[in-house]
This record gives structure tokens, C-alpha cells and sequence, in this order.
């Protein structure tokens, strides 16, 4: 090839997003959610905590309808052992594992109680050893109640990032790690919502809606819906 014909040959884009792509990526999703939140329904540090322990293989929508029937009844830690494991069942058993979370929840509130006031703490290693609460609950707490710079690596997020080419890993803990390190300081705080929602309601798992996709042509993905112009 010569060199004028290599020149004006296309460059061809390598597995994963470079620096100036990725904050292009995320500048167009702040874009149409300047503000993204979470969509688990919560007015304290407590009822987000609770949600997330019960959000674990539900969905949102199937966790909010629980909690409105929940928090008006018990929405302290004092309130929720007052309530008891059996009826706290009864509040939450349209959710899928119930029992095991009302076990947890019991467990956790106790903990909250005996050892933290019935405050909420703002830290990870005391949040991790409340029962139910593993590292993606966490980070989803320390993020979206307390402003830290954490991202809770769901399936969605875990999609998106590999699927994309924006932080591709193994495993959860590995897109984690790399999504810290890739993502610009700007957009920390505001990521974790912003893949979760994009993952949710565009880059969906079986048939992602390429066409209607911002950010289309930044995406690494080779087997994009068709109806786009790349």
C-alpha cells in the first residue's frame, strides 16, 4: 500500500476505548441525565441500605413495590427488629429469596443497633460486615448516600463495560478496578448510575437498541443492532 493510500485508509480502532473516547462516552450520557440517581425508592441512608440488601436478583420496580409497604410500617433499624423476622417476611415475600433476606435484614439491623447507634456507618469494612451487604451494596451506599467516588459493578455495568470496549474485565471485581482507573474525575460520582441506566434501558442484554444509542459510534461492539450508519 502506498503511503498516501495508507494515509487515507481508515485507522482501525482497537478492543478498548482510548482516554479521549471514553470521556466523550461519558460526557454524552451526563448529557441526557446531568443529575442520574438511583431508581430504588429511599429518603434515608437506612432505606436505600435495605432496598439494596433486597434489590439482590430483583429487579427496582419489584423491590420499590415491597418498601412502600415496608417503610411506612418500619423504616429504622429499632423499627424493623420491633416488626420481627416473621412479619417482616410478610412485608417483602413478593420479592425472590425472601426469606434469607429477612434473615439478613434482621441480622444487619442488630448489628446497626448494638454496634453503630442505628446510624448507617460511612465506611466500607464496617459496611461489608453487615449481613447481605457484599461490596456492590456498599459501593451502591457509599456512592449514592455518602458521595463516594464508587462504582457498583452490577450485570448491566458488567455488559456494558466489556461490551463497549470502555473497561472490558474477566470478572466484576476486574471492571471495577478498571472503570476507577479509566474514568475521568468528573464523571466518578455520576458513572455508576449512568452504565447501570444505559445498560438497562438501551444496551440491553439480548437485543440492544444500537439505533437509538448516543454514543453508537464510540461502542467497540461488532454485533450492533442493525438500522445504524458506523
Amino acid at each position: 500500500m502506498s503511503a498516501a493510500a495508507s494515509a487515507a485508509a481508515p485507522k482501525r480502532r482497537g478492543p478498548t476505548m482510548t482516554r479521549a473516547e471514553i470521556h466523550e462516552f461519558l460526557a454524552r450520557l451526563r448529557e441526557i441525565d446531568p443529575e442520574p440517581t438511583t431508581e430504588l425508592e429511599y429518603t434515608t441512608p437506612f432505606e436505600l441500605l435495605i432496598a439494596v440488601i433486597l434489590s439482590a436478583q430483583a429487579t427496582d420496580v419489584g423491590v420499590n413495590k415491597a418498601t412502600r409497604r415496608l417503610f411506612p410500617v418500619a423504616n429504622t433499624p429499632h423499627a424493623i427488629l420491633d416488626l420481627g423476622e416473621e412479619a417482616l417476611k410478610r412485608h417483602i415475600s413478593t420479592i425472590g429469596l425472601f426469606n434469607a433476606k429477612a434473615k439478613n435484614v434482621i441480622a444487619a439491623c442488630r448489628i446497626l443497633v448494638e454496634q453503630h447507634g442505628g446510624v448507617v456507618p460511612n465506611d466500607r469494612a464496617a459496611l461489608e460486615a453487615l449481613p447481605g451487604v457484599g461490596r456492590k451494596t456498599a459501593n451502591v451506599v457509599l456512592n449514592t448516600v455518602f458521595g463516594e467516588p464508587a462504582i457498583a459493578v452490577d450485570t448491566h455495568i458488567f455488559r456494558v463495560s466489556n461490551r463497549t470496549g470502555l473497561a472490558p474485565g474477566k470478572d466484576v471485581r476486574a471492571v471495577e478496578d478498571r472503570l476507577m482507573r479509566v474514568v475521568p474525575g468528573e464523571f466518578l460520582l455520576g458513572a455508576h448510575h449512568w452504565l447501570i441506566l444505559h445498560g438497562r434501558y438501551t444496551c440491553k442484554a439480548r437485543k440492544p437498541l444500537c439505533p437509538e444509542c448516543v454514543v453508537r459510534d464510540l461502542c467497540r461492539f461488532k454485533d450492533k443492532t442493525p438500522g445504524i450508519v458506523d
